[in-house]
């Protein structure tokens, strides 16, 4: 199998000062515009964590619904979305967290997942880890087990794995 990280980190575009100055942006987009890319990442992720071992694939908006429906499709397994507060229909767990400048709000439909439902939590990125340590919550009051968090690249100079200990991070790129 190709070494994913080198596959991530050669399909990332820095893009510096977006979205504010001083922040350097790490585009993944053109990952996904690759399709023998993003199969190979989908794939390498669906094998790290082998067959059988998730029920479910939960994807945090926006751009974790891409990898969440990739690995869900190659497993033969269902992918529930995370979302920003109102945009489900039907009645949902709730989370807020903090952001640099206020506060944001995930939700997830209550009964997203059976009583016990083996969920893999992917996403694109991990930086301060708000955005996941918030999910996880949500995927486990509306009854799932996370039994794995994967993310295409983990920012190693934030705070995000060390706010999600114990919790298994795997990250395929970390810079």
């Amino acid at each position: 199998m190709a070494d994913l990280a080198e596959i991530v980190a050669s399909n990332t575009v820095d893009v510096p000062d977006f979205p504010k100055p001083g922040i350097l942006f790490k585009d993944l987009t053109p990952l996904f515009a690759n399709g023998p890319v993003f199969r190979e990442v989908v794939d390498g992720i669906a094998a790290h964590y082998g067959a059988g071992s998730f029920d479910v694939v939960a994807g945090i908006e926006a751009r974790g619904f891409l990898i969440a429906a990739g690995i869900a499709y190659a497993t033969g397994v269902g992918v529930v979305p995370v979302r920003k507060a109102g945009k489900l229909p039907r009645a949902t767990h709730r989370g807020s967290y903090e952001l640099e400048y206020g506060e944001a709000t995930l939700e997830v439909h209550q009964d997203a997942f059976r009583p016990g439902e083996r969920v893999l939590v992917v996403d694109d990125v991990l930086a301060t880890g708000g955005t996941a340590a918030t999910t996880l919550e949500l995927v486990e009051r509306a009854g799932g087990t996370v039994v794995g968090f994967t993310v295409l690249l983990e920012l190693s100079f934030l705070p995000g794995r060390e706010r999600l200990a114990p919790r298994e991070v795997h990250a395929l790129l970390t810079v």
